[in-house]
């Protein structure tokens, strides 16, 4: 698309090839269904009409709309948004498990890193709360890890006790 880009639009400005060229990628990623030349004459339909009326959105256009060359330049970068979208989409399997595996490589980093920090004093007391409150014998926690671990184990052993009226 970005070697598409530099080859198209010529005559325009940078800002207005810059801005056309956005504005025709949108309406790729809006209608990806839609066949490359009647998305351009749509689209060149709705400029006319803009310009007829007097509010413009391109009013450079108006000399280029009904020339040929440029009808070819739009289709073919329309061809090529529509190519990039649909490579896109089907990258999208492998960007969402390359993320998952980051999430979990980023859980297994935090797990380590918390496995050689002492425990927090919020947790000490926690824990001593719970034990005194389910009068379960205290054992000595070395880490953050060990102690997150050991209170989750101690909550969910006395949910199912409360759950089941054990």
């Amino acid at each position: 698309m970005y070697n598409i880009k530099s080859q198209i639009f010529k005559e325009l400005s940078k800002t207005q090839k810059s801005m056309l060229c956005n504005t025709l990628r949108a309406l790729v990623k809006s209608n990806q269904n839609a066949d490359s030349e009647q998305l351009y004459d749509d689209f060149a339909d709705d400029e006319r009409y803009y310009l007829e009326i007097n509010n413009p959105h391109f009013e450079f256009l108006r000399e280029y709309l009904d020339d040929d060359e440029f009808r070819k330049e739009a289709i073919l970068y329309l061809k090529e948004c529509k190519k990039y979208y649909e490579y896109k989409k089907s990258q999208e399997p492998i960007i969402q498990a390359q993320k998952a595996y980051e999430k979990k490589k980023r859980d297994f980093l935090k797990e380590v890193k918390m496995s050689h920090e002492n425990p927090t004093k919020k947790q000490l007391y926690y824990y001593e709360r719970l034990c005194k409150k389910y009068k379960i014998e205290k054992k000595e926690l070395k880490s953050k890890l060990e102690a997150r671990d050991e209170i989750d184990r101690i909550i969910k052993d006395h949910e199912k006790e409360n759950l089941y009226g054990i």
